[in-house]
Order: structure tokens, then sequence, then C-alpha cells
């Protein structure tokens, strides 16, 4: 099934003007303001107190505590990112009638998917990065590739590995399209890059730090909402020949999901 884009982002839209799609929304924002805080505060912890005391105008919103306090802090926040995107893609991913709620999957063996979410995404991360530094098109077309990655993980209840060849194999003949929105998280990373260091530069690094996390979240929460949607168009798309074709009593040819 050829992926159909612009329905994937008004659906995307949809979801996220749900109740759900706002609670996440506020998940989000706390979680980055949380990460923004901590990196911050393990910055300033480990300088010296005559440096801390001059880059703390340029700092924006930390906290008094040592660098160790702030990395570990940073450290317990990331991991609480990582179950949040697995609730995130199991809530987008359900049904659009039932948007009004979270589903009652939402936390099913939540502490292994988020392992293998932490794991699988620096994984991926790393390898689209490499892919960037060597050349722009092999870190796209990675990007692309692995996209759906963390549906595979936590909707399907995948393994890493596992999880790598469903995203991989589920973008396949739609990889130009799912460019498109690799491309658009790139630019809006150009933007942030832009203001965030011109408010800095005017001494309002808290204000830059405010307005990095708020344009963050209404960012990334309709974009993974989106993705959610090309997720169960392709996923839908392919899988539901492969079950009309099967015998209702062989359950030995069911597709893995």
């Amino acid at each position: 099934m050829a992926l159909q884009l612009s329905h994937a982002v008004s659906d995307g839209i949809r979801r996220t003007v749900s109740r759900t799609g706002g609670i996440l929304f506020l998940g989000f924002l706390a979680i980055q303001f949380g990460l923004q805080i901590s990196a911050n505060s393990a910055v300033l912890g480990f300088l010296p107190p005559e440096a801390a005391e001059q880059f703390s105008r340029n700092a924006g919103l930390a906290l008094p505590v040592s660098g160790s306090a702030g990395v570990a802090l940073f450290v317990v926040l990331l991991i609480l990112s990582s179950t949040y995107f697995v609730i995130l893609s199991r809530t987008f991913a359900q049904p659009q009638s039932e948007m009004s709620q979270f589903p009652a999957t939402s936390t099913r063996r939540l502490g292994r998917t988020t392992i293998f979410a932490l794991v699988g995404g620096l994984i991926v991360s790393v390898s689209v990065m490499l892919g960037t530094v060597l050349l722009v098109l092999p870190g796209l077309f990675l990007a692309a590739s692995f996209l759906f990655f963390i549906f595979a993980v936590s909707v399907e209840d995948r393994g890493i590995i596992s999880s790598l060849k469903r995203s991989w194999a589920l973008a396949r003949g739609s990889r130009l399209k799912l460019g498109v929105l690799v491309v658009v998280t790139a630019l809006f990373g150009g933007v942030i890059g832009a203001i965030s260091p011109l408010l800095t530069l005017a001494d309002l690094a808290v204000a830059a730090d405010i307005v990095t996390v708020v344009l963050t979240a209404v960012f990334f929460v309709p974009y993974y909402a989106i993705i959610a949607s090309a997720y169960l168009q392709l996923r839908d798309g392919r899988d539901a020949p492969n079950r009309s074709t099967q015998s209702p009593g062989d359950a030995s040819k069911i597709p893995e999901l």
C-alpha cells in the first residue's frame, strides 16, 4: 500500500487535538523542561565557582545542585522520556474512535519495552548521525527507514533487532515520502538553532529555554501523531492481505504483531 502523506498529516492532527493528545502534550512539555533544567544544572555544577557565577547569566533554567546531581536527574528523566514515548506510541496508534482515552495496553510490559526503546533509540540515533556525517543522503535514508522503530517496539512488542527490521520493511517503497517528514524535522531544528542563540545573546537565556521547550512540544507531539498515522496505514495495508489468505484454524501462519 502506498503511503498517503496528506491523510497521515490530517489524521495525525486530529489525534493530537483529542483529550489524550492534550495530556501527552503536557507530559512532553514537563519532560522537556526537566531535561533542559537538569542539563543546565549539570554544566553549572561541574564548573569552578568563579566560572559558574559568570556562566550562570547564559545558562538559562537551572537548579542550585551539584554536577553529579544534575547528571543523575538528567539520566532519570531520559529513562522517563523513553517510557513516555512508549505510552505516546501506543496511544496515538489506537483507533481514532478511541482517542478520548488511553488504551488499556499503555502500560503493558512497560519496563521491558522502555529498555528496548532506549537502547534501540540510541542505535538509531548513532546510525543516523554517522550516516549524516559521512554523507547527508545516507543519514536521511536511515532516518526514514527507522521512523517506525518506536511503534514496532511499543505497539507490536517486538525486540530491538526485530523492530529495526520491521520498521525497515514498513518504510520500503515509502522512503521518499517519509523523507519529507525527516527533512521537516531538520528544518525545525534549524529554526530552533537560530532562535535560541539570538535570545541568549540578548541576555534572555531563560526566555530562550522556555521558547525552545514550548516550540519543541508544539512541533513534536503532532509530528509523532502523524508518524503514528503513517505507521497504521502501512501496517494495516501490508498485513491485511496476509491475514485474508490464512486459514482461521492455522495459528502457525498468523503474522507476528
